[in-house]
Protein backbone atom coordinates (compact mmCIF):
# COMPACT_ATOMS: atom_id res chain seq x y z
CA UNK A 1 0.00 0.00 0.00
CA UNK A 2 1.16 3.64 -0.04
CA UNK A 3 1.34 5.94 2.99
CA UNK A 4 3.02 8.95 3.52
CA UNK A 5 5.83 7.93 5.92
CA UNK A 6 7.75 9.95 8.39
CA UNK A 7 11.93 9.71 7.46
CA UNK A 8 12.86 12.34 9.94
CA UNK A 9 13.00 16.70 10.53
CA UNK A 10 10.77 17.93 7.44
CA UNK A 11 11.31 14.81 5.71
CA UNK A 12 8.01 12.51 4.96
CA UNK A 13 7.99 10.42 1.86
CA UNK A 14 5.34 8.33 -0.38
CA UNK A 15 6.39 4.80 0.71
CA UNK A 16 5.02 1.52 0.00
CA UNK A 17 4.38 -0.42 3.10
CA UNK A 18 2.75 -4.16 3.26
CA UNK A 19 -1.19 -3.94 3.18
CA UNK A 20 -2.41 -4.41 7.25
CA UNK A 21 -3.48 -7.41 8.55
CA UNK A 22 -6.04 -9.00 10.95
CA UNK A 23 -3.85 -9.64 13.89
CA UNK A 24 -6.55 -9.79 16.80
CA UNK A 25 -10.07 -11.27 16.87
CA UNK A 26 -11.15 -7.48 17.56
CA UNK A 27 -9.25 -5.66 14.65
CA UNK A 28 -10.61 -3.98 11.52
CA UNK A 29 -9.01 -2.91 8.28
CA UNK A 30 -10.17 0.22 7.18
CA UNK A 31 -9.88 1.11 3.17
CA UNK A 32 -9.19 5.23 3.57
CA UNK A 33 -10.75 7.72 1.82
CA UNK A 34 -9.74 10.72 3.71
CA UNK A 35 -6.87 11.32 5.57
CA UNK A 36 -6.42 14.56 7.19
CA UNK A 37 -2.75 16.55 8.53
CA UNK A 38 -3.43 17.49 12.00
CA UNK A 39 -1.26 20.34 13.79
CA UNK A 40 -0.06 16.93 16.11
CA UNK A 41 1.78 15.69 12.99
CA UNK A 42 3.80 18.84 12.97
CA UNK A 43 5.51 18.21 16.59
CA UNK A 44 7.92 15.12 14.54
CA UNK A 45 7.68 16.99 11.28
CA UNK A 46 9.70 19.64 12.71
CA UNK A 47 11.44 17.60 15.45
CA UNK A 48 9.44 19.32 18.49
CA UNK A 49 8.58 15.67 19.74
CA UNK A 50 10.89 12.52 19.30
CA UNK A 51 10.85 8.85 19.37
CA UNK A 52 9.17 8.36 16.03
CA UNK A 53 10.68 5.43 14.06
CA UNK A 54 11.10 6.52 10.33
CA UNK A 55 9.27 4.28 7.66
CA UNK A 56 6.16 4.93 10.22
CA UNK A 57 2.89 5.97 8.20
CA UNK A 58 1.97 9.34 9.66
CA UNK A 59 -1.95 10.20 10.45
CA UNK A 60 -4.30 10.25 12.47
CA UNK A 61 -7.27 11.29 11.18
CA UNK A 62 -9.36 8.92 8.44
CA UNK A 63 -11.99 8.07 7.03
CA UNK A 64 -12.78 5.14 5.03
CA UNK A 65 -14.71 1.56 4.43
CA UNK A 66 -14.31 -1.61 6.10
CA UNK A 67 -12.62 -4.44 3.61
CA UNK A 68 -11.73 -6.85 6.97
CA UNK A 69 -13.08 -7.61 10.38
CA UNK A 70 -11.76 -10.27 12.56
CA UNK A 71 -14.15 -12.75 14.21
CA UNK A 72 -14.72 -10.76 17.43
CA UNK A 73 -16.23 -7.71 15.90
CA UNK A 74 -19.33 -7.72 16.40
CA UNK A 75 -20.98 -3.93 15.64
CA UNK A 76 -19.63 -3.50 12.76
CA UNK A 77 -20.04 -5.05 8.81
CA UNK A 78 -18.13 -4.85 5.63
CA UNK A 79 -18.00 -2.31 3.39
CA UNK A 80 -19.59 -0.20 6.35
CA UNK A 81 -18.05 3.50 6.17
CA UNK A 82 -16.26 4.69 9.40
CA UNK A 83 -14.28 7.10 10.72
CA UNK A 84 -12.12 7.17 13.81
CA UNK A 85 -10.62 9.07 17.11
CA UNK A 86 -6.88 9.40 17.10
CA UNK A 87 -6.19 6.75 19.68
CA UNK A 88 -8.11 3.31 20.05
CA UNK A 89 -10.25 2.53 23.02
CA UNK A 90 -11.29 -0.71 23.83
CA UNK A 91 -15.07 0.72 25.28
CA UNK A 92 -14.62 -1.94 28.71
CA UNK A 93 -11.87 -0.54 31.04
CA UNK A 94 -12.42 1.87 33.73
CA UNK A 95 -11.23 4.64 31.92
CA UNK A 96 -13.60 4.11 28.92
CA UNK A 97 -17.20 3.65 31.07
CA UNK A 98 -15.75 7.19 32.69
CA UNK A 99 -16.01 8.67 29.20
CA UNK A 100 -12.19 9.24 29.37
CA UNK A 101 -11.69 7.27 26.31
CA UNK A 102 -8.53 8.66 25.19
CA UNK A 103 -6.85 7.76 28.58
CA UNK A 104 -8.13 3.93 27.87
CA UNK A 105 -5.89 1.32 28.97
CA UNK A 106 -5.32 -0.30 25.66
CA UNK A 107 -4.87 3.14 24.10
CA UNK A 108 -2.82 3.75 21.04
CA UNK A 109 -2.08 6.38 18.74
CA UNK A 110 -2.84 6.34 15.50
CA UNK A 111 0.48 7.15 13.01
CA UNK A 112 3.16 6.50 16.12
CA UNK A 113 5.41 3.83 16.44
CA UNK A 114 8.15 3.55 18.56
CA UNK A 115 10.73 1.15 18.74
CA UNK A 116 9.40 -1.00 16.69
CA UNK A 117 6.09 -1.18 18.23
CA UNK A 118 2.88 1.31 17.89
CA UNK A 119 0.32 1.15 14.74
CA UNK A 120 1.00 3.04 11.73
CA UNK A 121 -1.30 5.78 10.46
CA UNK A 122 -4.06 6.94 8.86
CA UNK A 123 -2.38 8.93 5.77
CA UNK A 124 -2.11 5.42 4.22
CA UNK A 125 -4.60 3.25 1.90
CA UNK A 126 -5.12 0.76 4.70
CA UNK A 127 -5.03 1.08 8.46
CA UNK A 128 -5.28 -1.71 11.10
CA UNK A 129 -7.91 -0.26 14.07
CA UNK A 130 -7.53 -2.29 16.68
CA UNK A 131 -10.74 -2.25 19.30
CA UNK A 132 -13.05 -1.93 16.29
CA UNK A 133 -16.04 -2.40 17.45
CA UNK A 134 -15.30 0.39 20.37
CA UNK A 135 -12.77 2.56 18.55
CA UNK A 136 -14.97 2.83 14.89
CA UNK A 137 -18.26 5.27 14.58
CA UNK A 138 -20.14 4.13 11.79
CA UNK A 139 -20.57 7.18 9.55
CA UNK A 140 -24.63 8.30 8.75
CA UNK A 141 -25.41 8.64 5.09
CA UNK A 142 -26.23 12.48 5.68
CA UNK A 143 -22.92 12.90 7.02
CA UNK A 144 -20.03 13.78 4.70
CA UNK A 145 -16.67 12.29 4.55
CA UNK A 146 -15.29 15.53 5.80
CA UNK A 147 -17.42 15.86 8.50
CA UNK A 148 -16.59 12.46 10.17
CA UNK A 149 -13.03 13.33 9.68
CA UNK A 150 -13.32 16.49 11.69
CA UNK A 151 -15.64 14.65 14.06
CA UNK A 152 -12.81 12.18 14.80
CA UNK A 153 -10.16 15.06 15.85
CA UNK A 154 -10.39 18.79 15.31
CA UNK A 155 -14.10 19.41 16.31
CA UNK A 156 -14.07 17.32 19.24
CA UNK A 157 -10.93 18.56 20.77
CA UNK A 158 -12.21 22.08 19.68
CA UNK A 159 -15.28 21.29 21.22
CA UNK A 160 -13.75 19.81 24.24
CA UNK A 161 -11.21 22.88 24.88
CA UNK A 162 -14.24 25.49 25.14
CA UNK A 163 -15.92 22.95 27.07
CA UNK A 164 -13.26 22.96 30.20
CA UNK A 165 -13.62 26.70 30.52
CA UNK A 166 -17.27 26.37 31.27
CA UNK A 167 -18.98 28.84 29.09
CA UNK A 168 -21.30 31.51 30.38
CA UNK A 169 -23.28 33.25 27.90
CA UNK A 170 -21.99 36.75 30.07
CA UNK A 171 -18.43 35.83 29.87
CA UNK A 172 -15.51 36.98 27.71
CA UNK A 173 -13.61 33.92 25.97
CA UNK A 174 -10.69 34.26 24.33
CA UNK A 175 -8.86 31.65 21.71
CA UNK A 176 -5.32 31.79 21.93
CA UNK A 177 -4.30 30.28 18.10
CA UNK A 178 -6.41 30.02 14.86
CA UNK A 179 -5.59 26.91 13.20
CA UNK A 180 -8.13 24.33 12.85
CA UNK A 181 -8.78 23.69 16.54
CA UNK A 182 -8.61 26.56 17.21
CA UNK A 183 -11.09 27.89 14.47
CA UNK A 184 -13.18 24.97 15.61
CA UNK A 185 -12.87 26.19 19.58
CA UNK A 186 -14.20 29.65 18.23
CA UNK A 187 -17.89 27.54 16.53
CA UNK A 188 -17.74 25.31 19.43
CA UNK A 189 -17.72 28.00 22.56
CA UNK A 190 -20.60 30.11 20.59
CA UNK A 191 -22.29 26.77 20.09
CA UNK A 192 -22.15 26.43 24.17
CA UNK A 193 -23.67 29.72 24.39
CA UNK A 194 -21.29 32.09 24.72
CA UNK A 195 -21.86 36.12 23.03
CA UNK A 196 -18.63 37.04 23.08
CA UNK A 197 -15.19 35.95 21.72
CA UNK A 198 -11.84 37.20 20.95
CA UNK A 199 -9.21 35.18 18.83
CA UNK A 200 -5.61 35.55 18.59
CA UNK A 201 -3.53 34.75 16.11
CA UNK A 202 -0.58 36.32 13.70
CA UNK A 203 -1.63 34.95 10.19
CA UNK A 204 -4.55 37.42 8.41
CA UNK A 205 -6.28 34.71 6.73
CA UNK A 206 -7.02 32.85 9.65
CA UNK A 207 -7.99 36.52 11.29
CA UNK A 208 -10.50 36.66 8.52
CA UNK A 209 -12.30 33.49 9.15
CA UNK A 210 -12.26 33.76 12.93
CA UNK A 211 -14.04 37.18 12.03
CA UNK A 212 -16.30 35.27 9.75
CA UNK A 213 -17.13 32.74 12.46
CA UNK A 214 -18.42 36.08 15.12
CA UNK A 215 -15.17 36.59 16.87
CA UNK A 216 -13.08 39.55 17.25
CA UNK A 217 -9.97 38.63 15.85
CA UNK A 218 -6.42 40.26 16.37
CA UNK A 219 -3.04 39.44 15.63
CA UNK A 220 -0.29 39.67 18.43
CA UNK A 221 0.06 39.72 21.94
CA UNK A 222 -0.10 43.52 22.62
CA UNK A 223 -3.43 43.95 21.07
CA UNK A 224 -4.66 41.04 22.59
CA UNK A 225 -4.03 42.21 25.79
CA UNK A 226 -5.01 45.80 25.07
CA UNK A 227 -8.99 44.13 23.97
CA UNK A 228 -9.65 42.15 26.75
CA UNK A 229 -9.14 44.88 29.05
CA UNK A 230 -10.87 47.05 26.91
CA UNK A 231 -13.69 44.54 26.47
CA UNK A 232 -13.65 43.10 30.49
CA UNK A 233 -13.20 46.77 32.46
CA UNK A 234 -9.64 45.50 32.73
CA UNK A 235 -10.36 42.40 34.56
CA UNK A 236 -8.79 39.72 32.12
CA UNK A 237 -11.01 37.14 30.31
CA UNK A 238 -13.33 34.77 32.28
CA UNK A 239 -11.61 31.48 30.12
CA UNK A 240 -9.07 31.37 28.00
CA UNK A 241 -8.31 28.51 25.82
CA UNK A 242 -4.53 28.00 24.46
CA UNK A 243 -4.46 25.71 21.19
CA UNK A 244 -1.13 25.99 20.20
CA UNK A 245 1.28 24.52 22.09
CA UNK A 246 4.49 26.50 22.79
CA UNK A 247 5.32 28.25 25.53
CA UNK A 248 4.95 32.08 24.43
CA UNK A 249 1.06 30.97 23.92
CA UNK A 250 0.87 29.78 27.42
CA UNK A 251 2.55 32.44 28.69
CA UNK A 252 -0.06 35.04 26.73
CA UNK A 253 -3.37 32.55 27.89
CA UNK A 254 -1.83 33.37 31.55
CA UNK A 255 -1.73 37.41 31.09
CA UNK A 256 -4.60 37.81 29.26
CA UNK A 257 -6.83 35.66 31.91
CA UNK A 258 -8.60 37.48 35.23
CA UNK A 259 -8.18 36.37 38.54
CA UNK A 260 -10.26 33.03 39.27
CA UNK A 261 -10.51 32.53 35.70
CA UNK A 262 -10.13 28.99 33.54
CA UNK A 263 -7.44 28.04 30.89
CA UNK A 264 -7.96 25.09 29.00
CA UNK A 265 -4.65 24.23 27.44
CA UNK A 266 -5.48 21.74 24.45
CA UNK A 267 -2.34 22.32 22.26
CA UNK A 268 -0.03 19.66 22.60
CA UNK A 269 3.12 20.93 24.90
CA UNK A 270 6.65 19.18 24.22
CA UNK A 271 8.27 21.60 26.76
CA UNK A 272 9.13 20.09 30.32
CA UNK A 273 8.25 23.53 32.41
CA UNK A 274 5.59 25.56 32.05
CA UNK A 275 6.03 29.27 30.63
CA UNK A 276 4.41 30.75 34.48
CA UNK A 277 5.43 29.53 37.84
CA UNK A 278 3.05 27.63 40.52
CA UNK A 279 3.27 31.11 42.42
CA UNK A 280 2.01 32.77 39.38
CA UNK A 281 -1.04 30.60 39.67
CA UNK A 282 -1.74 30.69 43.00
CA UNK A 283 -1.60 34.59 42.46
CA UNK A 284 -4.44 34.28 40.38
CA UNK A 285 -6.61 31.68 41.69
CA UNK A 286 -6.49 29.88 38.42
CA UNK A 287 -8.13 27.00 37.33
CA UNK A 288 -5.56 25.29 34.82
CA UNK A 289 -7.30 22.55 32.95
CA UNK A 290 -5.88 20.06 29.78
CA UNK A 291 -5.35 16.52 28.84
CA UNK A 292 -5.58 14.78 25.53
CA UNK A 293 -9.14 15.20 24.40
CA UNK A 294 -11.57 11.75 24.64
CA UNK A 295 -12.72 11.93 21.08
CA UNK A 296 -14.52 9.26 20.85
CA UNK A 297 -16.76 9.44 23.51
CA UNK A 298 -17.66 13.31 21.70
CA UNK A 299 -17.98 11.80 18.46
CA UNK A 300 -21.40 10.48 18.81
CA UNK A 301 -22.65 12.99 21.08
CA UNK A 302 -21.43 15.77 18.99
CA UNK A 303 -22.89 14.40 15.83
CA UNK A 304 -26.34 14.34 17.17
CA UNK A 305 -25.56 17.89 18.11
CA UNK A 306 -25.01 18.68 14.75
CA UNK A 307 -28.53 17.72 13.36
CA UNK A 308 -29.81 19.79 15.69
CA UNK A 309 -27.54 22.81 15.50
CA UNK A 310 -25.73 22.89 11.82
CA UNK A 311 -22.51 24.39 12.11
CA UNK A 312 -21.00 25.71 8.82
CA UNK A 313 -17.75 24.09 8.19
CA UNK A 314 -17.11 24.92 4.63
CA UNK A 315 -14.07 27.00 5.78
CA UNK A 316 -12.06 24.10 7.35
CA UNK A 317 -10.63 22.19 4.34
CA UNK A 318 -8.75 24.76 2.40
CA UNK A 319 -6.51 22.24 0.33
CA UNK A 320 -6.48 18.17 -1.15
CA UNK A 321 -3.92 16.57 -2.13
CA UNK A 322 -3.92 13.07 -3.94
CA UNK A 323 -1.42 10.47 -1.81
CA UNK A 324 1.31 10.99 -4.28
CA UNK A 325 1.46 14.66 -3.04
CA UNK A 326 1.69 14.20 0.07
CA UNK A 327 5.35 15.83 0.42
CA UNK A 328 3.64 19.13 -0.72
CA UNK A 329 0.48 18.56 1.57
CA UNK A 330 2.85 18.95 4.59
CA UNK A 331 5.28 21.97 2.73
CA UNK A 332 1.61 23.70 2.22
CA UNK A 333 0.18 22.55 5.98
CA UNK A 334 3.53 23.34 7.95
CA UNK A 335 4.32 26.59 6.53
CA UNK A 336 0.39 28.09 6.14
CA UNK A 337 1.35 28.28 1.93
CA UNK A 338 -1.25 29.60 0.08
CA UNK A 339 -3.55 30.52 3.23
CA UNK A 340 -3.48 26.95 4.37
CA UNK A 341 -5.76 26.02 7.01
CA UNK A 342 -6.01 22.48 6.69
CA UNK A 343 -4.79 20.44 4.10
CA UNK A 344 -6.24 17.01 3.42
CA UNK A 345 -5.03 13.83 1.28
CA UNK A 346 -7.63 11.90 -1.22
CA UNK A 347 -6.86 7.83 -1.47
CA UNK A 348 -8.25 6.44 -4.12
Amino acid sequence: MKAICFQGVQDVRVCELPDPTIQDDRDAIVRVRLAGLCGSDLHPYFGRETGLDPGTAMGHEFVGEIVALGHGVRKLSMGQRVCAPFTTNCGDCYYCQLGLTSRCVHSQLFGWREQGRGLHGGQATFVRVPHADATLMPVADDVSDTTALLLGDNLSTGYFAAQLVGIEPQGTYVVVGCGTVGLLAIQSTFLLGATRVIAVDPEPSRQRIASSLGAIACGDAGQAIELVRDQTEGRGADGVMELVGLPDAQRLAYELIRPGGTMSVIGCHCTPHFAFSPADAYNKNLTYRTGRCPARSLMSRLSRQLRDSPLDLSWCITHQFPIDQGREAYEHFSGHKDGCIKAVLTID
